[in-house]
C-alpha cells in the first residue's frame, strides 16, 4: 500500500492496530519513504485521514539491468525508463529478461512493480540428490538464474525450470 503524507510518498512494510486500556485506539505503521528510501516509524489515530496514493499501471518489459539500475519498456510506445534496485527491492529477484512487468506510477514517476504471482526459473546450481533416500521429504538448495537461493525437492536437477512463487520465494513445482 501507498500513501501520501504532506508531499513524501511511502509504502508500508508492517501495520499494527493498537487499543491500549482506556486509551483511543491508534495504527503503529513502519514505512519507507519511496524517494529517500528513509525508513520512518508513524501512529495514526482514528481520527486523522490519511490519503492513498492512485498509482497507475502499465505494461512494460523488462530489458537488462546495469549496475544498479533496472531498465524497462513502454509495450505502446516503446519508451525505456529505469528504476532503482533500492526501489524495486526483493522483486529483483523474480526479474528475467523479456517478461511482462506491470509498472505502478505515481504522476509520471515509477515507484514499483507488481510481479506475476508465479515465476519459470532455471536451476544453475544444485547438489545432485541422493537415490533411495526417501524415507522422508528431502530439500537442498538450488541456485536459480537470478542469483535467488531456494530449497528444492532432492529429485530437481541443474539445467531444469522450477516455478516458484513471488510472494513467499518458496518452490512450487518444476515447470
Amino acid at each position: 500500500m501507498l500513501i501520501k503524507v504532506g508531499q513524501n510518498l511511502f509504502r508500508i512494510l508492517e501495520l499494527h492496530h493498537l487499543t491500549p486500556g482506556n486509551k483511543r485506539a491508534h495504527i503503529q505503521v513502519r514505512m519507507r519513504n519511496i524517494r529517500t528510501l528513509m525508513l520512518a516509524d508513524e501512529k495514526f489515530r482514528a481520527e486523522e485521514d490519511i490519503e492513498r496514493a492512485v498509482l497507475d499501471e502499465r505494461e512494460m518489459q523488462y530489458l537488462y539491468h546495469d549496475g544498479d539500475h533496472y531498465y524497462f519498456m513502454d509495450t505502446s510506445n516503446f519508451e525505456q525508463i529505469h528504476i532503482s534496485s533500492e526501489a524495486l527491492g526483493d522483486s529483483v529477484d523474480y526479474l528475467i529478461p523479456d517478461a511482462l512487468i506491470k509498472v505502478e506510477f505515481y504522476d509520471i514517476e515509477p515507484v514499483g512493480i507488481e510481479l506475476p504471482p508465479t515465476v519459470d526459473l532455471l536451476v544453475k546450481e544444485t547438489v545432485p540428490g541422493i537415490k533411495g533416500a526417501t524415507a522422508s521429504a528431502q530439500v537442498k538448495p538450488a541456485t536459480l538464474e537470478t542469483g535467488l537461493v531456494i530449497s528444492v525437492p532432492s529429485f530437481v536437477n541443474e539445467g531444469d525450470k522450477v516455478r516458484v512463487s513471488t510472494e513467499t520465494g518458496e518452490y512450487q513445482s518444476r515447470a
